[in-house]
């Protein structure tokens, strides 16, 4: 019998969710196709580990082509992270790493995770050890046009504090960095992926961010990370000003069907208790907002939510 892709907090995962999946997308190589999308993208989603074994979520850019995959099992990034970006310390041989190639004007998504193969003063290479394509669902369609932006020192915070609050409460768009627990063994390591809904999905109760979990692929790689080690990074972009949100806390999963009663479109929650955070500017383009994903339009928001209370502490 073929072995499933998904390790065990994956399927400990499918199983509370009452609901499976086939894993047959999920391959040890990037399929020709993907190998081809990589190499089109101005910029990539990324998770590191830092020095704590945290998931740090980050983002990096370049001009296309700056991911080239030299063959099916090893993808080339031309591009490093600032020296002062917390999941920078990530980027070293043999650590893992997760990668998302996202294509917000077309909403394709592609997913790599793997592990370091080695680092120069140009990038870094990978191996890969999974790869698989992601549906379009509550993906926001924007364009991107490279643009010079000045970058500003990081930022530390915190919890949450005003700024980063307000971000939140507008916010369409962000990404989670999550592992398995280092205990896993096979199929494990770090995974970055996209999470969309209208704005305010993410609420806010102090520090802590609640989020809707709306169906998906049925893999819970995510929440089966999650539910083996809570830890967690989440990146909030500002498109307007090319600020960058980078988050560390931990998770609670809500395996109860409550949010379904009272989000429309959720199949359960998620929320995040913030411990620290980073901000800050030069993300390099301008943004033009195209529409909502479909599946985004068709969901709720928190506002008659019993689970909304004052953002402020």
């Amino acid at each position: 019998m073929e072995k499933s892709p998904f390790h065990d907090d994956e399927l400990a995962a499918q199983s509370l969710a009452r609901q499976s999946a086939t894993g047959a997308a999920i391959r040890p190589f990037m399929p020709d196709q993907h190998r081809a999308f990589f190499a089109m993208l101005p910029y990539l989603f990324v998770a590191t580990t830092d020095l704590g074994g945290w998931p740090i979520a980050s983002v990096l850019t370049g001009a296309p082509g700056f991911a080239a995959s030299l063959d099916p099992t090893h993808l080339r990034i031309g591009a490093r992270l600032p020296a002062d970006d917390p999941a920078s310390v990530g980027l070293a041989p043999g650590r893992p790493v997760g990668l998302l190639g996202l294509d917000l004007s077309t909403r394709r998504r592609n997913r790599v995770n793997g592990t370091i193969d080695s680092v120069d003063a140009a990038g870094f290479a990978v191996t890969i050890e999974q790869s698989f394509g992601n549906c379009p669902q509550y993906i926001q369609a924007r364009q991107a046009e490279p643009r010079e932006r000045q970058t500003t020192p990081v930022q530390t915070v915190t919890g949450l504090d005003d700024a980063a609050r307000r971000l939140i409460a507008v916010a369409d768009t962000f990404f989670v960095a999550s592992r398995s627990r280092p205990t896993i063994g096979s199929g494990g390591g770090l995974d970055v992926s996209h999470r969309g809904g209208k704005p305010g999905f993410v609420a806010i109760a102090g520090d802590t961010l609640t989020i809707p979990d709306f169906r998906g692929n049925r893999f819970f790689n995510t929440l089966g990370n999650l539910y083996g080690d809570s830890r967690t990074s989440l990146l909030f972009v500002d498109f307007a000003s090319g600020e960058l949100l980078q988050l560390q806390g931990t998770a609670t999963i809500d395996w109860s069907d409550r949010a379904s009663h009272e989000f429309a479109g959720a199949e359960r929650s998620w929320s995040v208790r913030v411990e620290r955070g980073w901000r800050r500017c030069g993300f390099p383009f301008d943004w033009r907002f195209g529409d909502y994903a479909p599946t985004t339009l068709a969901t709720g928001t928190w506002q008659a939510s019993s689970l909304v209370v004052d953002s402020s502490d």
